[in-house]
């Protein structure tokens, strides 16, 4: 193994690592609360998810570098390599979607109660299940063509591949094809990042009035000026900008690859840190900050 090998192996290590102990943490006390305690939270549901999400995106990520890191050639396949981009693809949807949904039940929640969009707020576990259902259909028939076109590097002629993902390759498609599965993924990315940027700046907006309230009301003294308020704050402003910051720097490293079939370590190399980047620090900063959600 050269030194160009171990640093991979150093820095997949330190992101898998952590992250799936970070998301395992927070499935098990998200588990442990809805099991055990008397009141049921939607919310928690939607965190599950998310975490199960991550686990999906370090553990497919992780199994593709581990081939592309140790030579292990023919470890995936053609059924392995499709299966792990595909995954990995999806989860990402997944992610997308969910985070999209906890801002917009957290903005929802924080709404004044005679606004409309209280009725959208899903009041029971199974209401948040009908939005997961959905997003899995959603991102199981974009991500779909990835079943077909995706192949194992091994033995083949790479001058006609339009994607390299470790030992896994893009085999090229039809115009009509690759641009109808681009549009609806931008389309997708589009209407739910709108949607997380509107309730996330909505949420700080609502915290920020509340906060100035109580300096109204209360002397400066008597207030802590590490709140609840301005914590529930924060925790919404820097966990949109973790997924916005890795999500675009994400983009912009597969428009490079796609386009110029970049077989480069380091390239590649940042861009798995990028591609993990959310899925490991997301649990982190749920349970450090222990994002609230107001009761209605």
């Amino acid at each position: 193994m050269n030194w160009s090998n171990i640093v991979q192996t150093i820095v997949f290590l330190s992101l898998t690592g952590p992250g799936i102990v970070g998301n395992i943490l927070m499935l098990v006390r998200l588990v442990y609360t809805s099991a055990f305690r008397t009141e049921k939270k939607p919310v928690n549901l939607i965190l599950i998810h998310l975490a199960f999400s991550n686990m999906i995106i370090i553990c497919s990520t992780g199994i593709r570098d581990i081939a592309t890191v140790f030579y292990f050639r023919n470890f995936l396949g053609d059924i392995g390599c499709k299966a792990v981009v595909y995954l990995a693809r999806l989860a990402r949807g997944l992610s997308i979607c969910t985070t999209c949904l906890l801002s917009m039940v957290q903005a929802v929640t924080m709404s004044p109660r005679t606004t409309i969009w209280k009725k959208a707020k899903p009041q029971t576990s199974w209401q948040v299940l009908t939005y997961v259902f959905l997003f899995w259909i959603l991102n199981i028939l974009t991500s779909s063509n990835l079943l077909y076109y995706i192949t194992a590097g091994s033995g083949m002629n790479r001058s006609g591949v339009t994607g390299y993902i470790g030992y896994c390759y893009m085999l090229p498609s039809r115009h009509i094809v690759k641009w109808l599965f681009l549009l609806l993924m931008a389309v997708r990315d589009l209407v739910f990042q709108s949607l997380m940027g509107w309730s996330s700046g909505y949420i700080s907006f609502r915290l920020y009035k509340h906060h100035k309230r109580v300096l109204y009301l209360h002397s400066c003294r008597f207030v802590n000026s590490f709140s609840p308020e301005i914590r529930a704050a924060q925790s919404v402003v820097i966990l949109m900008s973790c997924f916005l910051f890795f999500y675009w720097a994400d983009f912009t490293f597969s428009l490079y690859t796609g386009y110029m079939v970049s077989h480069d370590s380091i390239i590649l190399n940042i861009k798995t840190c990028l591609v993990l980047g959310y899925a490991v620090l997301s649990p982190f900063i749920l349970m450090n900050r222990d994002v609230p959600v107001a009761k209605s």
